[in-house]
């Protein structure tokens, strides 16, 4: 079993990249004094292929570094000396850890040097090839800006629809009852979103909390106990935010959707639609609705501009 994720929030360490993906590339530490504690802030990892011929000018210091077997085989044809210089330059810019990949093996010397840099060095079984396709997708997704949300996070029709509002308007209830109606809860009250690339933002739970909700008059209850593990997801993209409010009579609502609002969550641009709350107003299916014609959208065909073309053709005619 591999080990949890650092919760959020806490720096990221090389051991903690140890602790969580031995098992899966297959890793072992070679240093013995380098700590593993330094800290790990870019989700990009590369190779060090100039820098060891002697061109350190473009270097990107700060990212942990990958040793492949041509890296390790052009070593290797280098002399004792112009090897040691070449890995001196390398080991003098501030490198998290040092990655060997196809069990290699490894020179003393290399091992020394680094352990006098403090660089710990930690080697794979698996290729270069295998080991950057499972690393880099778990530096991206431990690294990505991770923002905390006061909402419910629900899977509808494969729309994630995240519900916000003040507390008490009917959040989770409203959730709950798209659950009985066979849709998927993600997370509740608390939302965990985190950006992954530019415009992609993902919705989990709190470790800690998983897939509870509470429920006012009834309180805690354990959502994949009662509906079973087809009615919760782990995480899923937030794509539409659906704030709920009760009704104000002096705020004005959109009647017709062709004015479209939308939020800013750690740089991404999420629509957004307000739906007032008041005695009688099933507010389930109108949740369905928004996903489905989210859904719509997404397929290039937008309702109410089609509506309002229709209509100004027929008024066109008519003037005719």
């Amino acid at each position: 079993m591999t080990a949890p994720l650092p919760p959020p929030g806490k720096q990221l360490t090389v051991g903690d990249v140890f602790d969580t993906k031995q098992a899966t590339l297959g890793l072992e530490v070679l240093t013995s004094r380098a700590s593993l504690d330094r800290a790990v802030d870019d989700p990009d990892i590369s190779s060090p292929g100039l820098a060891l011929a002697g061109f350190t000018q473009r270097f990107t210091a700060g990212r942990m570094q990958v040793l492949g077997e041509t890296e390790m085989t052009y070593l290797s044809s280098l002399s004792e000396s112009v090897a040691a210089e070449r890995l001196q330059g390398l080991f003098n810019f501030p490198i998290p850890a040092l990655f060997v990949t196809k069990q290699l093996d490894v020179p003393k010397a290399l091992i020394d040097m680094a352990d006098e840099a403090g660089i710990p060095v930690l080697r794979s079984t698996l290729s270069t090839k295998g080991f950057y396709r499972r690393i880099k997708p778990f530096l991206e997704s431990a690294l990505a800006p991770t923002l905390s949300l006061h909402g419910s996070l629900a899977d509808v029709y494969g729309v994630g629809l995240l519900f916000v509002g003040s507390s008490g308007v009917g959040k989770s209830e409203c959730v709950l009852d798209l659950v009985e109606r066979g849709h998927r809860l993600v997370a509740d009250d608390l939302v965990l979103a985190s950006r992954r690339g530019t415009d992609v933002l993902i919705g989990r739970a709190h470790p800690l909390q998983g897939h509870h909700m509470e429920i006012r008059g009834i309180g805690i209850i354990d959502v994949q106990m009662l509906f079973g593990v087809r009615a919760i997801r782990q995480q899923k993209r937030i794509e539409v935010l659906v704030q709920l409010e009760h009704w104000d009579e002096n705020h004005t609502y959109t009647r017709t959707g062709l004015e479209t609002e939308t939020v800013d969550i750690l740089g991404v641009p999420i629509p957004k639609v307000t739906v007032p709350l008041n005695p009688g107003k099933n507010i389930t299916v109108i949740s369905e609705v928004v996903a489905m014609n989210h859904l719509l959208h997404y397929a290039g065909h937008d309702s109410a501009k089609a509506f309002d073309q229709h209509i100004r053709a027929y008024l066109e005619q008519d003037y005719e």
